[in-house]
């Protein structure tokens, strides 16, 4: 199931699980951390019934761009970190994690997490998608 915003809808019996394409930066948090439930190599990529929606809902909250998130059946959801917390990494994004309310070009948005562009070269504003310096790895 797709909606408008470009995100597609994985439903699982406990869990349903959201990714937004256009949000993800490649941190390889889902497919580390649970291969059973995320395989790229795999259609749908995304198996939610694959593991248990905690342990799954775990492994979602680690997507540091907020890419990918869930819902419970129970109509459970993130929670956010509290305190928010904005961290600025060595080549300039913002990692942002906690009760956010992002301006977009679509209008305003909540999050719990996002990866914020620092150089103001993103095609995808406020959002880092990668574009600019602070979207490419920091030399050491």
């Amino acid at each position: 199931m797709s909606s408008g915003t470009g995100k597609k809808a994985y439903e699982g019996r406990s869990i349903t699980v959201t990714f937004e394409a256009a949000r993800c930066l490649h941190a390889a948090e889902c497919v580390g951390g649970l291969p059973e439930v995320f395989d790229l190599g795999r259609r749908p990529w995304i198996r939610p019934d694959g593991a248990a929606a905690e342990r799954l809902a775990e492994v979602v909250r680690r997507c540091p761009s907020g890419a990918l998130r869930y819902e419970l059946a129970d109509g459970g959801a993130e929670t956010p970190d509290r305190p928010t917390r904005i961290t600025h990494t060595s080549a300039g994004q913002l990692i942002a994690r906690g009760e956010l309310s992002l301006d977009t070009a679509a209008g305003p948005r909540a999050e719990t997490r996002a990866v914020l562009c620092g150089c103001g070269q993103s095609r995808q504003q406020p959002y880092c998608d990668h574009a600019g310096p602070c979207g490419r790895e920091a030399s050491a």
